[in-house]
């Protein structure tokens, strides 16, 4: 099994997965809140819409939804109406919830650390850059047909 990449993604992703529930465990949703901040540190001066980030963090719109409420609830984010679509809002990370994934990203980062630990540092930013090139594939959903 140690070359089967089913098994060497789900033993990652387990660890990760435990790794950033444990530093979101204050937080609604667990490692669901730190994607969702994460998703909205890195979106920038462009707020995604809640549509939009639900497809960016592959949560069900409707898991989204309870989700930023309680995010919202929380102070962690707001949600202003899209000028473009009234319908439709756009989800901004707030000073406390950047605080809030900064010190989040910091326990994950421990975690990270010690999961590549027999790894040299060429050897992790290489491993980072390509499992990023390959999630990027399975995001556009490239798989199905």
């Amino acid at each position: 099994m140690d070359n089967d990449l089913v098994w060497a993604i789900r033993m990652i992703s387990g660890a990760l997965r435990r790794a950033s529930a444990q530093a979101a465990e204050t937080l609604p949703g667990g490692s669901r809140a730190y994607l969702v901040l994460m998703a909205l540190a890195e979106a920038g001066d462009k707020p995604p819409t809640q549509l939009e980030l639900a497809g960016q963090v592959g949560l069900d719109r409707t898991v989204m939804t309870y989700l930023l409420d309680d995010l919202e609830g929380l102070g962690l984010l707001s949600r202003r109406p899209n000028p473009q679509d009234r319908r439709s809002r756009h989800v901004i990370l707030s000073d406390e919830g950047r605080s809030q994934l900064q010190r989040m990203q910091t326990d994950v980062a421990a975690a990270e650390a010690r999961l590549l630990a027999d790894l040299s540092e060429e050897q992790r930013t290489q491993f980072r850059d390509l499992l990023t090139r390959v999630a990027l594939t399975a995001q556009r959903g490239t798989l199905q047909g």
